[in-house]
């Protein structure tokens, strides 16, 4: 299996008018089809490597299950293995529905149960804590500073967040419009965030580009975009900073943010909207959330809880 990297030909016909049908009638974004095309590039190598299966039409359940087992043999999170699995049901359901196969090979395929973790959420106080960690003057705590406003002000993802033009940013209305794929959403930010950003566009954006043509809001101390890496070391950087002990990611203040909003009183709706969540069971485990912090709050002051 050392070759299994390198990807055959011979089924690439099926799995890109795939691809293209996810992106010109289902409109998925350029993250899901990656996600995809990857999960599939792999199943197709292992196919033609290890099992010497070269055309789609020859793939049978018998394959697709030695496959999983391979997947499984690798210790791969269930996670991953049902993401591959799901990957798999997607081609070969619209490969019957084309025609191109006569019956679906895929569905005896049964994913792994995966534990439905609860997602970890800082509380006010420590998201203060975090916020408040760059508070020098140079162009990179400056820029910090606005980068960890603005993500916690709109809960958009990390790869939103640094893939942000600057012509998506409405100061005057506070407002920004994040692009995913063929979809985009408005989300409004507070007066930190603003603050925080309107510094670092004013006072530091230009000493940071050294006269780099960049479009991204956010860049490097070297002139370029910011990379999820980069920004992935600067939250975990500032935690410590913060005395945050738990681990703690990008995502960490996207589920602050909701969590947070939803036990004020903001409606699901408008949570599902913000977040950009095409189904709104998504959202609900945020009011979950809510409800077990104020059992939690209850339980501990209540002088009878």
């Amino acid at each position: 299996m050392a070759n299994l990297g390198r990807v055959a030909k011979c089924m690439d016909k099926e799995i890109q008018s795939f691809i293209l049908y996810l992106h010109n009638v289902k409109k998925t974004s350029q993250n899901t089809e990656l996600s995809y095309k990857r999960d599939l590039a792999k199943m197709q190598a292992y196919l033609e490597i290890a099992m010497d299966i070269h055309q789609i039409q020859d793939i049978t359940t018998p394959a697709l299950e030695r496959y999983v087992h391979y997947l499984e043999k690798k210790q791969l999170k269930p996670a991953t293995i049902s993401r591959n699995i799901a990957s798999m049901k997607a081609l070969f359901h619209y490969l019957v529905k084309q025609g191109m196969m006569e019956e679906d090979v895929s569905i005896p395929l049964k994913a792994p149960k995966i534990e439905k973790k609860v997602p970890e959420i800082l509380t006010s106080e420590e998201v203060v804590r975090l916020l408040e960690q760059p508070k020098g003057d140079s162009d990179k705590e400056i820029r910090d500073k606005a980068m960890l406003e603005l993500l916690y002000a709109t809960g958009i993802r990390v790869t939103e967040l640094i893939t942000l033009k600057v012509s998506d940013v409405n100061m005057q209305m506070s407002f920004l419009i994040c692009r995913d794929g063929d979809k985009e959403r408005m989300i409004p930010f507070g007066h930190e965030a603003r603050v925080a950003l309107q510094r670092y566009l004013e006072v530091s954006r230009e000493h940071m580009l050294m006269n780099h043509k960049v479009d991204e809001l956010f860049v490097n101390c070297s002139g370029t975009p910011m990379s999820r890496q980069g920004f992935w070391k600067l939250i975990k950087y500032y935690a410590k900073k913060a005395g945050i002990s738990d681990a703690i990611t990008p995502h960490t203040l996207r589920h602050s943010f909701a969590a947070h909003l939803v036990e004020n009183g903001a409606d699901l709706k408008s949570v599902q909207e913000m977040l950009g969540h095409s189904d709104i069971s998504t959202t609900q485990i945020y009011v979950h959330l809510s409800q077990n912090r104020l059992r939690d709050v209850y339980a501990k002051a209540h002088p009878r809880g």
